[in-house]
């Protein structure tokens, strides 16, 4: 029997309300991702990409249509649920790094297991391994400010990674590097994708979006085209 979707739209609008004013963020939006696949979402800035990226997240609820994640209704999940899948089952990347700049770079990496109640010693293990698993063991006891831009993202997607998720949500994760360092971070989710998970990327930049598989368009809160990538692009 096949699994279902990671990710599966069911005309999912967004609205926000602005006093007397409505914002349609989305607009009936349908999609559908499945296990190991690599999207990237582009599209302009006011697109309705990062309204998206809060929504697969379980960051934010749509205001009419269906989001199931794992073939699970989103919509039954209370508080705990959500937080547990947020901790544990997704891995967040963002265009912000998100350190905190008085912890070393592996204690950065083990705060998802902090939460989730995991006891010291095997912390400290896992975020070693996933610092190693993004060639950054070396740097372990660095602070942020003791780190490249490159190297701060390489910690935060090591924390990503730390609690084993199926599916990385990858927000804008090029934009504050350097063509360099955007290269390694691309490389680096290559192999991630390679290794079986599922990966969402959300950029505005074409030769980004290009390292996926399949290029989601979206514009004005509707998905305008969908279809293969040129992977290398």
């Amino acid at each position: 029997m096949n699994a279902p979707p990671v990710i599966e739209l069911v005309d999912v609008a967004k609205t926000y309300a602005s006093g007397s004013l409505e914002v349609h963020a989305l607009q009936g939006i349908t999609l559908t991702i499945s296990e190991g696949e690599f999207v990237a979402i582009v599209g302009p800035s006011g697109s309705g990409k990062s309204t998206l990226m809060h929504i697969l997240g379980c960051l934010d609820v749509p205001t009419s249509g269906a989001f199931h994640l794992a073939g699970d209704d989103v919509a039954s999940f209370g508080e705990d649920q959500l937080a547990e899948v947020r901790n544990r089952h997704i891995g967040f990347v963002f265009q912000q790094f998100n350190l905190l700049a008085y912890l070393s770079a592996w204690r950065n990496v083990e705060l998802p297991l902090v939460y989730s109640g995991v006891d010291r010693h095997e912390r400290k293990e896992r975020a070693l391994a996933a610092l190693a698993q993004v060639g950054l063991a070396d740097r372990a006891d660095h602070k942020p400010g003791e780190l490249s831009g490159g190297q701060q993202q390489r910690v935060a997607v090591a924390r990503a990674l730390v609690t084993e998720p199926a599916l990385i949500l990858a927000d804008e994760p090029t934009g504050n590097l350097d063509s360099t360092s955007t290269a390694d971070i691309l490389n680096l989710l290559d192999d991630l994708h390679r290794s079986g998970r599922t990966i969402v990327l959300i950029t505005h930049e074409a030769d980004v979006a290009g390292r996926a598989e399949r290029l989601v368009q979206i514009h004005d809160g509707h998905v305008v085209a969908t279809g293969p990538a040129l992977v290398g692009a």
